[in-house]
């Protein structure tokens, strides 16, 4: 790259482009020297996504407290696919509960607290009944 590099113009996309790649050599050696190391970053990219997309649609929820009240459900969701269960099993199962829930125990409907349950239930479910 470097003999390349002397023969194209110095302000040229090529030279850029080599540049770049000279610049960040370290970066691409690792990928080459370590197998574990992905060829691609599309895990980060697909996890941003609704970032970027989420960005646009903010401009409209209409007020701060819109916003505040999206910012919530946002959250949510994002922490049900962290905890992966599925979000409208998940919204289900709380709305359904928390008109008659004691506002003490409300961390009783978080989403890895739900989560667990459901798993403990799963496991449960698979169990011989005692004789």
């Amino acid at each position: 790259m470097t003999q390349a590099l002397a023969q194209v113009s110095a302000k040229s996309p090529m030279a850029l482009a080599i540049g770049y790649a000279l610049g960040h050599w370290t970066a691409l050696t690792n990928f080459v020297d370590d197998g574990r190391i992905d060829a691609h970053n599309n895990a980060a990219e697909r996890a941003l996504r609704g970032v970027a997309i989420g960005r646009k649609n903010y401009l409209h929820v209409g007020s701060d407290a819109g916003g505040h009240t999206a910012a919530v459900m946002y959250t949510l969701l994002g922490t049900c696919k962290l905890n992966a269960i599925n979000p409208q099993r998940y919204l289900r199962h709380v709305l359904e509960r928390i008109a008659d829930h004691p506002i003490n125990r409300i961390d009783e409907l978080l989403p890895w607290v739900v989560a667990a349950r459901w798993a403990h239930e799963d496991t449960t479910q698979d169990l011989p009944l005692a004789a």
